[in-house]
């Protein structure tokens, strides 16, 4: 029994909010007096059902109707979860051997990680590309395209790669382009931005402005919080009966478009790995205030890392969200490790 209920009260909470996400449909105490052997009167049911509209944990739409959960409500049920919710082993099971059938580069890996995690909880879910806390250099190509133009090919830590397109004062043959990239990728392996920019080395006007390019390259890579998501089952969200509406559904759509609303939806997202649970009002961003968001850090502590999470309408089955996200993140988890050794 959680802190602040009594544990029939928190039963019937349980009860409203498991019916309701399963039928989105209004929870009667006759309702609940029939299907669960809860042993006291419709009477004891309804007063329960009061208590719990007093202290804002439901309530009713309509004066003759019966009872949703609001989000106090769902934040009660969601901590009740959060230690037993876990996929079942034939699902865990089925998903290993997807992920291990996939012999794709990492990013195809990543979008089938959001596929499966939309198709288990009937939503939307996203995954964002892992990141370091810091980029490292790991190589450098250059490619000769015209006579004073290149194109630098910059891998860093984490399979990370960056092109850019250089333009030089004097024209450059491949041969040349070639030893300056040789040069730099043996004097700057395995250093971060900083560091490159801190390191003495001596080097030719040419090899200057590739080097300018790498660090600047590097330091916006750093400075980047979110790249675009890998983004699946939107159509799936849309298609609960809470976005019946034209213009919540519009709405929707308008700002996923965009990836300034993560930086706000992930704003309580702590740097640990777990699941965390954001449910309609607490979102900063009012676009997102009646929808929840159930997320989860992954990757290696304090090295590198992404987030993979689910969104839909408070009515959510968390229980479904919390382990679907749990184990992904787990999956993910191993995959970047996999990843980062190779390195």
């Amino acid at each position: 029994m959680l802190k602040g209920l009594t544990q029939r009260r928190e039963t019937v909470l349980k009860i409203i909010v498991s019916e309701y996400i399963a039928t989105a449909v209004p929870v009667a105490s006759e309702t609940i007096f029939r299907n669960y052997p809860l042993g006291v009167s419709p009477a004891t049911i309804r007063n329960d059902m009061a208590y719990l509209e007093k202290e804002g944990y439901i309530a009713r739409p309509h004066t003759s109707s019966g009872s949703v959960p609001l989000d106090k409500g769902y934040r009660y049920y969601v901590e009740s979860l959060t230690k037993e919710a876990e996929l079942p082993l034939e699902e865990q099971y089925r998903i290993r051997k997807l992920f291990r059938e996939m012999e794709e580069e990492f990013e195809r890996r990543l979008k089938l990680a959001a596929t499966i995690a939309a198709r288990l909880v009937r939503n939307a879910a996203l995954v964002t590309f892992p990141k370091s806390t810091q980029c490292r250099f790991r190589h450098l190509e250059l490619v000769a395209l015209q006579e004073f133009a290149a194109l630098m090919v910059l891998v860093l830590s984490e399979a990370i790669i960056k092109r850019q397109l250089l333009s030089f004062e004097e024209p450059v043959t491949q041969e040349r382009l070639t030893g300056m990239a040789n040069k730099l990728s043996a004097a700057y392996l395995g250093l971060t931005s900083s560091e490159i920019l801190a390191k003495e080395l001596e080097l030719t006007l040419e090899e200057e402005q590739v080097s300018k390019a790498v660090i600047d390259v590097m330091a916006a890579e750093d400075d980047l919080e979110y790249e675009e998501p890998y983004l699946d089952g939107l159509r799936l969200m849309l298609g609960q009966p809470e976005f019946a509406h034209k213009d919540r559904m519009l709405s929707i759509m308008e700002l996923m478009e965009t990836n300034e609303w993560l930086a706000s939806a992930f704003v309580h997202q702590s740097r640990d790995i777990g699941v965390q649970v954001v449910i309609g009002g607490e979102n900063r961003d009012e676009t997102l205030r009646d929808l929840s968001l159930v997320f989860s850090r992954y990757g290696i502590p304090g090295r590198v890392g992404g987030t993979i999470g689910v969104i839909g309408p408070t009515r959510m089955d968390y229980h479904r969200a919390i382990s679907t996200v749990d184990y992904m993140s787990a999956i993910l988890s191993d995959l970047v490790a996999g990843v980062c050794n190779d390195d």
